[in-house]
């Protein structure tokens, strides 16, 4: 994608037609009258330049947002670095080569020696952990009450497949999605074992001060590796510079950031989440088809619980940050998704026109 003029935004530009504008304002009035529930953010960016700007319910430009599990997009971009840097040389390595002093593994399983990074970036891994089933042995809510969390996961048994559920042999990708924060957690270990730092740190110096992000807020676990599965802390403009420097194949001010190879690899559609919806999965990135007016808008996002979400448009050169505080309900991603699609996202397309 062409490297724009403008990448770090310095000032709003709005230059929306009337009808646009309006679009927005009423966006912005459905927010504060509660229709859209405990909103405290919308930016849009289109060609680098911030177009739209908007903060409700005590959210301000210098807030760091909890967006939850959008963190773990960070931890992708993290790994891609230490790619990067020769420190890791592939994703088919099983995962157990770099966590050999955790040998040997309990439930023990030849199926387990052979779980790659690949497949904990694609949660497609063959551990019995799902996030989304409260019954799970690898359930994210168990892990958080044990001290070690790699050790907690690298010791899960294998799942099953449920009948109702296809196998990886039938799925579309020959892989079976399931969500798993604990997977993520290895990953991150991963990248501070071949670092010998923090991932935090490693991301401050490879990500976000190139990108002239201040320092992040992240929490760390009981044995002090940091959480790479969520809950690291950016404002809105922050993450929309990020979205920015995927937009533009990891170049900013004409210098290659990251390796426009891993922004590819990473957005490439490797696992089915919900076939229903068409909402698939790269490494650590949601990807999404969104219908307008009979169009067909393919979106890569970073998402977390709340509602919170980086979408990133390539067709419309557009990143669009949006982040709520309500967590744990159960339309925390619908409304946040119905503000891109019936708001936003008509609005970009008219720009783009």
């Amino acid at each position: 994608m062409k490297l724009l003029k403008t990448f770090f935004l310095m000032s709003l530009a709005f230059n929306l037609s009337a009808s646009e504008k309006k679009s927005l304002d009423d966006l912005a009035d459905n927010i504060n009258s509660n229709e859209f529930k405990q909103m405290t953010s919308v930016v849009v960016s289109q060609n680098n330049e911030i177009i739209y700007e908007k903060y409700f319910n005590q959210g301000n430009i210098d807030y760091k947002h909890d967006m939850r599990s959008a963190s773990k997009s960070l931890t992708s971009l993290a790994l891609g670095f230490a790619i990067q840097d020769g420190l890791i040389d592939g994703l088919n390595h099983p995962i157990v080569k770099y966590f050999e002093d955790k040998l040997p593994l309990k439930n023990s399983d030849p199926r387990k020696l052979k779980i790659t990074i690949q497949d904990l970036l694609t949660m497609s891994s063959t551990l019995e952990c799902d996030d989304w089933n409260s019954a799970s042995r690898g359930n994210e809510e168990r892990m958080y009450l044990i001290e070690d969390w790699s050790g907690f996961i690298l010791n899960l048994p294998v799942r099953g497949i449920p009948p109702w559920k296809k196998t990886p042999e039938k799925s579309k990708y020959d892989r079976a999605f399931s969500y798993c924060t604990g997977g993520v957690q290895v990953l991150t270990e991963l990248v501070e074992r071949m670092t010998k730092r923090k991932m935090s740190d490693y991301l401050q110096d490879k990500l976000f001060t190139p990108l002239a992000i201040k320092k992040p807020e992240f929490s760390q676990t009981p044995l002090g590796f940091t959480n790479g599965g969520g809950g690291a802390r950016l404002t809105s403009r922050d993450w929309i510079k990020i979205g920015n420097l995927i937009l533009n194949n990891g170049v900013v001010y004409n210098k290659k950031i990251i390796n426009e190879k891993w922004i590819k690899e990473s957005l490439i559609r490797r696992t089915v989440v919900d076939e229903d919806r068409d909402i698939e999965y790269g490494y650590l990135w949601w990807i999404y088809n969104f219908k307008i007016n009979n169009k067909i808008i393919p979106a890569y996002a970073a998402a977390g619980n709340g509602g919170n979400y980086l979408f990133m448009i390539p067709e419309l050169s557009a990143s669009v940050v949006i982040t709520s505080r309500a967590y744990n309900t159960n339309y925390m991603h619908q409304q946040s998704q119905k503000i891109l699609t019936d708001y936003v996202l008509p609005v970009l397309l008219k720009s783009k026109d």
